[in-house]
């Protein structure tokens, strides 16, 4: 196999028949040791942490493909920490959006005039252009079309995905009695109709949920959600 992208959280290679292997990392996102979905650096390292959000990717993949919403995902193989997907092809350099249930993260750092730490929103869609160097800075919709990034039909699409697919995993935390105050997903299209698909991973490293007013760390999710 060949190693094409090293990335924060997980390595890909390209498979001779064509797919794509993720290996997950024990590395997570976060500032000064603390861990932090939303962050673009990586912040510590968590032994266990790259079997766990495997396990809970595999998890929320094969709830998502079962429900007919396109994904890239194929299989998994969690003893080799690795999961096989379609080949993808990124928005510009890929962009991440932020599915946000409560004001908490960035979004309270931000708008912490007009809103309270913890407020409940409504369904609140982010996107943001994956760049180190300048923050992953946020973008709308007009400026992503006007980028060339992806158009406003692409857009919608990605939005209303967001939405559902949020919705779907809200649910099965609910069913452990947890919150979901935020998640980021990735997108890319993939076939040769280019049809928007849901990529990466789903896994407690990228998002926050709670039980109660009790933060619920990745590796303690992944044993709750699938004890």
């Amino acid at each position: 196999m060949e190693l094409v992208y090293k990335g924060k959280t997980k390595d890909v290679f390209k498979k001779e028949d064509g797919n794509y292997l993720l290996k997950f990392k024990d590395d997570v996102t976060g500032t000064n040791g603390v861990f932090d979905p939303g962050s673009n650096t990586v912040g510590l390292t968590i032994e266990g942490a790259g079997v766990a959000g495997l396990r809970l990717t595999k998890f929320f993949f094969e709830k998502i493909n079962a429900a007919g919403i396109l994904t890239h995902y194929i299989d998994a193989d969690i003893e080799a920490s690795t999961m096989t997907v379609k080949p993808a092809q990124m928005f510009g350099e890929g962009v991440e959006v932020i599915l946000r249930y409560r004001a908490v993260g960035s979004f309270h750092r931000r708008y912490a005039k007009y809103c309270e730490n913890g407020q409940k929103l409504s369904p609140y869609v982010e996107v943001t252009l994956k760049d180190d160097a300048r923050n992953d800075p946020l973008i709308n919709e007009d400026g992503l079309e006007l980028l060339g990034i992806m158009t406003k039909d692409e857009y919608k699409t990605l939005k209303d995905m967001t939405k559902v697919i949020g919705a779907i995993v809200k649910e099965e935390l609910a069913k452990k009695n947890l919150e979901l105050y935020d998640i980021k997903f990735e997108f890319g299209r993939v076939g040769d109709d280019k049809r928007i698909a849901l990529i990466d991973e789903i896994s407690g490293g990228n998002m926050r949920a709670y039980m109660g007013d009790e933060y619920i760390e990745p590796l303690e999710l992944e044993r709750i959600m699938l004890a």
